[in-house]
């Protein structure tokens, strides 16, 4: 079992949820519960499935919230990219979030490579 809390890559996911919660307080009010609650929901995906998988009895187990949480960091990158097509978000926005975003998703296969 291992500390979530103590993890940089849990730390670092938890972070970037508030920043997908500012900013997508920007985005328009009729996206409310379209692309602003996906990236939201999909963002909070990320931290929650490493601390779930954190409290999985094997190695193995704890890889597959991993991929969870991969899979959920992928799709956060594609709603980011599709919130710029349509103009939701600015060029610092984007730059900004698509390099943390990519960084986590790093540092995630890294470390489940470390579990095995």
């Amino acid at each position: 079992m291992h500390r979530f809390k103590d993890l940089e890559i849990w730390k670092q996911s938890r972070v970037f949820c508030s920043d997908i919660y500012r900013i997508t307080s920007k985005f328009p009010d009729e996206e409310k519960f379209g692309i602003t609650n996906e990236l939201r929901r999909a963002s909070i995906s990320i931290p929650s499935n490493i601390a779930e998988g954190s409290s999985r009895s094997s190695n193995k187990e704890f890889c597959r919230f991993l991929e969870f949480g991969i899979g959920a960091a992928y799709e956060v990158q594609t709603q980011l990219l599709i919130s710029a097509d349509i103009g939701f978000l600015n060029n610092d926005d984007m730059d900004n979030t698509i390099e943390k975003i990519t960084s986590i998703i790093k540092m995630m296969v890294k470390f489940k490579s470390t579990l095995k």
